[in-house]
């Protein structure tokens, strides 16, 4: 019987994330976008906010999305930049939010960024974002060497689901759909602290905030300092 010919498997980031944006709701008025910006949780007004940060100068978001964070901080008068491998969230950061003088939009993909970049911030953080799907291994070291003396790492994404840390796959058109798929990494907040130190970061804390309804998912989120 003859066999199916080898058919490499098809794998797209950038195609992946503009499918995201393309679905995802754009029809937040600025006020409320801006208050909602921060945003650590997946519950809208539940959790901590933009105090994570401290009271940095510069501030640099791996995974903006829409822009709305980038866009809260620059109305503080914080310089703020935010990277996004998706062209789509990217004009849709700037139609919307380019009028602000201290947000500044940039396509590029988290890892090539941080390694181009002469640059330090005073905070750099990701909602959900880059560093959630990029390899702890690449970034702890170059998110260091772009942090200002004292300057203040925080990120989110979703708690480790019990005996699966590590690199995890997911599928972006569904089980029956083409196959275009994203690795996130994901482990127990002690392990991303001994991860985070091993790196050179100090005062760091993670945890996994709870969620409105303790029954349901929570939301892990760390913070660092170097």
């Amino acid at each position: 019987m003859p066999t199916e010919p080898d058919r490499p498997a098809v794998t797209d980031r950038v195609a992946y994330w503009d499918r995201y944006a393309t679905g995802i709701r754009k029809t937040d008025a600025p006020q409320t976008a801006l208050k909602n910006a921060f945003g650590w949780t997946q519950y809208e007004g539940h959790g901590p906010g933009d105090e994570l940060l401290g009271d940095p100068a510069t501030a640099l978001e791996l995974g903006s999305s829409r822009g709305h964070a980038v866009a809260a901080l620059a109305t503080k008068g914080i310089d703020a930049t935010g990277v996004d491998l998706s062209p789509v969230q990217i004009e849709g950061a700037r139609q919307q939010w380019g009028h602000l003088p201290n947000a500044h939009f940039v396509h590029a993909d988290a890892i090539a960024f941080l390694t181009s970049s002469e640059r330090r911030w005073e905070a750099i953080y990701s909602i959900f974002g880059a560093l959630w799907f990029t390899d702890p291994d690449q970034w702890m070291p170059l998110v260091r060497a772009r942090l200002a003396p004292g300057g203040k790492l925080v990120f989110s994404c979703a708690p480790v689901v019990p005996g699966t840390a590590g690199v995890q796959g997911m599928y972006g058109a569904g089980f029956t759909g083409a196959q275009v798929w994203i690795y996130r990494w994901t482990y127990e907040p002690d392990v991303w602290a001994r991860m985070l130190t091993g790196t050179g970061f100090r005062e760091v804390r993670a945890w996994v905030e709870d969620a409105p309804r303790p029954e349901n998912v929570g939301t892990l989120i760390v913070e660092a300092r170097v």
